[in-house]
């Protein structure tokens, strides 16, 4: 029988769990801060910035796949695409 593999982290382990909850304090208070934010354009650059901010997150836990996921969808395509539809609706309102 075979054991899991473990990889060793560069860091020691105390130091790594005190970043982790950092950066997950920090997610939580993007998070809010993306509720609390009222006006829409201010609102979508937030969650790209919270996008970024879980992307860490993830990098945190050892993830880089879904890291690069998360940059991508959360602060690049998912900013562009809300920041489209906010001008078109604009536009028709006017």
């Amino acid at each position: 029988m075979t054991g899991a593999v473990v990889t060793p982290y560069t860091v020691p382990a105390g130091l790594m769990d005190t970043l982790q909850v950092t950066v997950l304090i920090l997610v939580a208070a993007g998070a809010t801060a993306v509720v609390l934010t009222r006006r829409l354009v201010r609102q979508v650059l937030v969650l790209s910035v919270y996008g970024i901010m879980l992307a860490v997150l993830f990098l945190t836990f050892q993830a880089p796949d879904v890291t690069l996921s998360a940059l991508t969808v959360g602060a690049v395509a998912l900013p562009i695409v809300l920041l489209l539809a906010i001008s078109k609706t604009r536009k028709k309102e006017e």
